[in-house]
């Protein structure tokens, strides 16, 4: 009973992961598609309740023949970023810039954790991205890890929880961490709403 409580409480505050799903057109993501000339590279955003240390949100950003961002459940969304299956494509720098300020601020702060892997690794984390299919509310840690899992298999176990995925990514040989810290209103949708990609 005990467990079952524990796990209740491990949802209810990964809430953060809840959005309905979205399904842009293929014409729309291909429009969209960006390739970066950067290395082929796996980046891990954790979402990270400042006063508690808990995980709220997991995502998983892909460097391979385009960039892309597995975001599961997760709230971001702009009209000139196509989705498909919490699948988010045109991750170019600004985008990227924009995705991790809009997470970060007086609540939360946003653990970043960079892998380069092979164009081969790439393009499977990519293709398992791609055909997880939409997930649920407070599965973000979950799908993200199951797609790890199978990536790292025997170093990533899958779970529900974002900061024990992150540390076991941690601990696989050449990732690297850095944090973003901000200090505004947590009501995040301000910088969506302040962002005008037509002036980039």
């Amino acid at each position: 009973m005990r467990f079952l409580i524990l796990a209740f409480c491990a949802l209810f505050a990964l809430a953060a992961c809840a959005t309905p799903n979205v399904y842009s057109s293929d014409e729309d993501v291909a429009r969209a598609a960006y390739v970066h000339d950067g290395p082929k590279r796996l980046t891990l955003f954790t979402m990270i309740n400042a006063r508690t240390g808990a995980g709220a949100h997991t995502s998983l950003m892909i460097n391979g023949s385009q960039r892309v961002m597995w975001d599961p459940a997760g709230s971001f969304a702009h009209e000139t970023i196509p989705e498909q299956n919490d699948l988010l494509y045109g991750i170019s720098p600004v985008v990227e810039d924009v995705y991790t300020r809009y997470h970060a601020r007086e609540t939360y702060y946003v653990r970043i954790q960079r892998l380069d892997v092979s164009p081969e690794l790439a393009e499977r984390a990519i293709a398992l991205a791609k055909g997880y299919g939409a997930v649920p509310a407070a599965y973000c840690a979950r799908s993200t890890s199951e797609i790890m899992s199978k990536l790292f298999p025997g170093q990533i176990k899958s779970g529900f929880y974002p900061v024990k995925l992150s540390e076991q990514f941690a601990r696989i040989p050449g990732v690297t961490q850095t944090e973003m810290r901000e200090y505004d209103s947590d009501d995040n949708s301000k910088v969506l709403a302040a962002w005008d990609p037509e002036k980039l």
